[in-house]
């Protein structure tokens, strides 16, 4: 006997998160962040505006605290298991929060997509979960070496991932 999809009553759990990232450091940089996670991927999306022209870093800090005009009540970038700082996927480690460079245009705007089964929103694996932590746009590129940070400088924009 074969199984269709129709007939089979599968229900897909779909979780959707969605914040505003707010300006840091005396910046205008602004902008919506999203994470759905279906089948055991979570998607980030997000939407900036206000920055300058060129590269940026995009980073998922240890803190969703976003309270300190500079950004860095969000702590440093979420490392759960102690890897040292790198491009993601590298052999040689990276951290779980180091998403990577995006190309602002050259009006400022930009818009990132990232997808990982090795995020999850509320689960119980504490190395996934990305409850509790935040996420940061830097003022500059990230080299994937400079450790822990990747150099890529002061940090223009921060939303806090809550439930």
């Amino acid at each position: 006997m074969v199984t269709t999809a129709e007939e089979v009553n599968e229900e897909v759990e779909v979780k959707t998160l969605q914040f505003t990232l707010e300006p840091k450091s005396d910046s205008n940089v602004k902008g919506d962040v999203s994470f759905t996670e279906e089948n055991g991927t979570v998607h980030m999306n997000a939407t900036l505006a206000g920055l300058t022209p060129g590269e940026h870093a995009i980073h998922i800090h240890e803190k969703s605290d976003c309270s300190s005009s500079d950004g860095k009540s969000a702590g440093g970038h979420w490392n759960p298991t102690f890897a040292s700082h790198g491009k993601w996927g590298s052999e040689k480690g990276y951290h779980r929060g180091d998403i990577g460079n995006f190309t602002a245009d050259e009006e400022g705007n930009a818009s990132v997509e990232f997808s990982t089964d090795q995020w999850c929103l509320g689960c119980e694996d504490e190395t996934k979960d990305l409850l509790g932590k935040g996420v940061i746009v830097h003022q500059g590129s990230d080299d994937f070496v400079t450790q822990p940070t990747g150099d890529a400088g002061g940090r223009v924009s921060c939303a806090g991932i809550i439930e």
